[in-house]
């Protein structure tokens, strides 16, 4: 979907969208039909004759990017010579068309996380059968699209698995041995470590989701913000009423996360320091992503109603390049995405440390431990040039 909109409006929109949907089970307004109106169906070409320079766009992303759309978009924008179009999104799948050097002076990006392919108020909506039918926050009636473009030949975008190693099986195998009961509700960040904490669980028993990314709250569903996957979850998704859609605001707030019963957080990073600072969007200067939903469950987590959360931060101990991710420093540029006071559990292949509640020395020895054998006598030495105590 795109979404054109003026800056004077959108605030208007957004807090009206907020009132609307304070809580999951409020009456979602976009699913209501309004009165006597349907949207244009229109040819491609067609659908983009109400959009002029100047104008804010925002793009629909992860397996719903509607590239056929944007192709077309881009077109309009080089046939009519428009300009200072600012087109606003989270991941964008497939291919990014308004990075072609021609347009990089008409068309600019706020990416508020930064997918693979950004490395390098009109609706318009596209209409695909091969879109999974889902339930929740995600239903929205025709009538609130103003054009409407059908194309059935474009198959959703796909996220394959990552492979799993041996590495990531273990750190997997230690979270799911130590840190998860029976009758936890899980949250799982992206990657492969996530991915094998998972693949661990499959003996346990009364699990509920309740995840940013594919609840007890929600009794017998999986609640969800987004999907991202193969072909074979999205016809698992459609016409499934045990996925639940909801509202990022809702199902990301920590007050919502903390009702759960037993929540397991697992996060990945990029590195983190000696104090148990992480970083989980950036190598050094160079983003890779966006915050996310980290922050939220690891908070979520930490303050479960039945004190029985375990927020958990999981990483290889050393990077492809063979460099360390325990690190005595942050790179220079690099940001923290979850602070030091907020961290409880990190764990790598080689086990778990425990920081919650520990002073500095305490924290440095714990991820020391868990660092690499070949990393530990550096790490021990900077840790006294940085603390001046001995471990």
């Amino acid at each position: 979907m795109l979404s054109r909109f003026s800056c004077r409006s959108i605030s208007t929109a957004f807090l009206a969208t907020r009132r609307a949907t304070t809580s999951f089970t409020d009456k979602i307004e976009i699913a209501s039909p309004i009165e006597g109106k349907e949207p244009k169906i229109c040819r491609l070409d067609e659908a983009f004759s109400r959009i002029k320079s100047g104008d804010n766009i925002f793009i629909h992303g992860i397996a719903a990017t509607p590239t056929p759309l944007l192709k077309g978009l881009c077109e309009h924008v080089r046939a009519n010579n428009l300009k200072d179009i600012r087109l606003h999104h989270l991941i964008i799948a497939g291919e990014a068309p308004w990075t072609a050097p021609d347009l990089k002076d008409r068309m600019r990006s706020n990416s508020l996380f930064t997918g693979e392919s950004l490395r390098k108020a009109v609706n318009e909506a596209m209409m695909n059968k091969n879109m999974p039918r889902t339930f929740g926050d995600s239903v929205i009636h025709s009538s609130h699209i103003d054009v409407l473009v059908e194309d059935n030949s474009f198959q959703l975008h796909e996220l394959l698995a990552d492979e799993i190693h041996e590495d990531e099986h273990k750190i997997g195998k230690l979270i799911a041995e130590n840190l998860v009961e029976n009758g936890s509700t899980l949250q799982m960040g992206i990657g492969a470590v996530p991915d094998a904490a998972l693949d661990a669980l499959k003996n346990h028993k009364d699990l509920g989701i309740h995840t940013e990314m594919f609840s007890d709250l929600r009794p017998g569903k999986l609640v969800v913000s987004f999907v991202y996957g193969s072909k074979k979850l999205y016809d698992y998704l459609n016409n499934n009423p045990a996925v639940e859609f909801g509202d990022v605001q809702w199902v990301n707030d920590p007050a919502i996360i903390r009702q759960n019963p037993k929540v397991v957080a697992i996060n990945s990073a990029v590195e983190i320091d000696l104090t148990g600072q992480v970083v989980a969007d950036s190598i050094g200067k160079r983003f890779l992503s966006g915050f996310g939903g980290q922050v939220d469950f690891i908070r979520g987590a930490s303050i479960g109603n039945d004190g029985e959360g375990k927020p958990i931060i999981a990483l290889q101990s050393m990077s492809k390049k063979g460099q360390s991710k325990i690190v005595p420093y942050l790179s220079q540029g690099a940001g923290v995405v979850t602070t030091r006071s907020h961290v409880h559990y990190v764990v790598t292949e080689n086990g778990i440390a425990q920081l919650w509640g520990r002073n500095m020395r305490q924290r440095a020895y714990e991820l020391i431990m868990i660092s690499h054998p070949s990393q530990r006598e550096y790490l021990e030495k900077e840790a006294f040039e940085r603390l001046k105590v001995g471990l």
